[in-house]
Parts: structure tokens; sequence; C-alpha cells
């Protein structure tokens, strides 16, 4: 059983940076499709940057392409997820996801297509 937990959350004025990370206990996302989502108020959970399992294929959501880039590190035991000119819209909870695909290359982009989650972080972004 993969457990994700993620971390860098907080409050942070807008035009402000946050970077998330999201570790697995005891073990690496290898062969592991990873994905970040986000749930604000009152709204539906939204992908925010999917991750293939090898780290060289990213997707972005319009409304972060450009501002949050999303990155694992060489050994695969953290990804994460920096946000740069934050807005007050992207004040949500933050979830790290990951689905184990072998080594098919493609992000995976539904939330549905996801096994293990995080708790989430809250960012909230001031105006």
């Amino acid at each position: 059983q993969l457990q994700l937990v993620e971390s860098g959350g907080g409050m942070v004025q807008a035009g402000g940076s946050l970077r998330l990370s999201c570790a697995a206990s005891g073990r690496t996302f290898s062969n592991y499709a990873m994905g970040w989502f986000r749930q604000a108020p009152g709204k539906e959970r939204d992908l925010v940057a999917a991750i293939s399992w090898n780290g060289g294929y990213i997707v972005y959501a319009d409304s972060v392409k450009g501002r949050f880039t999303a990155s694992l590190d060489n050994a695969k035991i953290t990804m994460y997820l920096q946000m740069n000119k934050l807005q007050p819209e992207d004040t949500a909870i933050y979830f790290c996801a990951a689905d184990f695909v072998g080594t098919n290359p493609h992000p995976r982009r539904s939330q549905l297509e996801y096994d293990y989650w995080g708790p989430g972080t809250q960012v909230t972004v001031s105006s």
C-alpha cells in the first residue's frame, strides 16, 4: 500500500510563491504516474498537473500553465509543485495522487484513474 503525505501548504499574499512536496512512505514512486489536484470550497476536485511515471511527460491545467511547475526528484522519492505568481483563485486544498502504471508513458489526467491519495494540504492566497 502506497501512503502519500503532502507538505508545504500555507498562507501567502497574491503574487507570492509556495512549494508543495509529496512523499511516499517507505518506497519510491517508480512506475507510478503522479498527479497534483486541488479542491476549492464548494467546487469539485480538479487536475493541476499530471506527471508520467518517469517524469518525462507533464501536463498542466490551463489555469496554472506558466506559473506552476511539477517535478520528481531523481530518486523518485518526492514530488514537488512549485507555485509562483499565486492568485486568490488558487486557494484550495491541494492533493497528490499516484497510480501504478508500469511503463505506460502517459500521464493520468482524471482523478478516477488514481488509486492512492494524500490527505491534502491547505493553500490560502490573500488579495
